[in-house]
């Protein structure tokens, strides 16, 4: 019934969302240390207390189930930091994620700058990683769900907490995982208005939707070494048991609005019975400070920085360096084998 009613509510036009569509403005950010190191961290605050970007923003502007949800940026467009939410720590920091106690970042395969989009994820939603995706066969990824958002007003920053409207999404598998990747677009941007579809999308912006899939495609197919690794035409692909061949993406295709709604209400359920406890949630920190019927997961906002000894204040650090090899283009062919020329030494984590 939860989903029918949710079903139903894509089909209002965003124009009748109005006001739900709009930020209070009482997000801010606590941020301490250094970009691109493993101590960075960026709290999310609302009313100057910290709060979890994971479990305390709705997934519905206003609580109201429709087209328009909320979504938290991690990654700001043309940036390549691989930064998360921290599942495992308290009230779930943004972080920058490792590989061997080293900082990732992601690597650019031409045409695109790094990350080609606003990348991050959605509040209030759980990749179940107890229970099968009907659509995928394969369990979730224990991550909250990820969302590219297409929009071109603005290149976003880390931790922004934004509204956008669904257009559709990819059903990708990550190491035998379901990873969901919803695609967009900020309602601020002209183009919400005219686009409920990734078809409708493409009248507008011809191209784009097959070049970010690619993207997805390129960029999860290079195995990642640590900085210091050379290596040459090295490629890994995440297998699927559909069919021929080798595909990260059930299909290659975009599934469309109405199925992809439908499945953030399946994992919003899901994210709901992991804060209450009915679902095993392994090392994921699940407190949050806005339900206190929650009672074993809630902690009263003013008491949250004291209890999870949280610094009081921002405390910015200049950055440290990023790795010489991500300010180079790397190249695929139509089947995402790298290219690579004699004499040309490649590098990529």
């Amino acid at each position: 019934m939860y989903v029918l009613k949710l079903l139903q509510a894509v089909l209002v036009p965003l124009s009748a969302v109005g006001a739900v569509a709009q930020n209070d403005g009482s997000y801010t950010l606590r941020e301490v240390g250094a970009r691109n190191t493993v101590d960075w961290r960026v709290w999310l605050q609302k009313d100057g207390y910290p709060v979890s970007p994971w479990h305390d923003v709705p997934l519905y502007p206003d609580n109201k189930p429709g087209p328009v949800i909320n979504f938290v940026v991690e990654i700001p467009r043309w940036t390549d930091g691989k930064i998360e939410t921290q599942r495992n720590e308290p009230l779930n920091p943004l972080f920058h994620d490792t590989s061997k106690n080293k900082p990732r970042f992601v690597a650019s395969f031409w045409p695109h700058k790094t990350y080609p989009f606003l990348y991050g994820s959605i509040p209030q939603t759980w990749e179940n990683k107890n229970v099968k995706d009907n659509y995928t066969g394969l369990v979730g990824d224990n991550d909250p769900v990820d969302l590219f958002d297409v929009s071109s007003i603005s290149p976003g920053y880390t931790g922004e907490v934004k509204q956008v409207k669904v257009l559709g999404g990819l059903a990708m598998i990550d190491d035998n995982t379901t990873d969901w990747k919803v695609i967009a677009i900020d309602v601020r941007d002209p183009l919400a208005n005219l686009v409920s579809s990734v078809e409708e999308l493409d009248k507008y912006r011809p191209g784009l939707s097959k070049s970010f899939l690619d993207w997805f495609i390129a960029s999860h197919t290079l195995l990642r070494f640590p900085p210091d690794t050379f290596f040459t035409n090295t490629i890994k692909y995440y297998k699927v048991a559909r069919g021929k061949g080798l595909n990260p993406i059930i299909g290659n295709e975009y599934v469309n609005a109405r199925t992809m709604n439908a499945k953030l209400a399946e994992s919003h359920q899901h994210w709901s019975d992991l804060v209450l406890g009915k679902e095993d949630r392994g090392k994921i920190s699940i407190w949050q400070t806005t339900n206190p019927r929650a009672c074993k997961t809630y902690v009263k906002p003013e008491d949250a920085t004291k209890k999870f000894e949280i610094p009081e204040k921002s405390n910015i650090l200049p950055p440290a360096a990023r790795p010489a090899p991500y300010d180079r283009w790397y190249y695929v062919d139509e089947k995402f084998t790298l290219i690579t020329v004699p004499g040309d030494v490649i590098e990529v984590d």
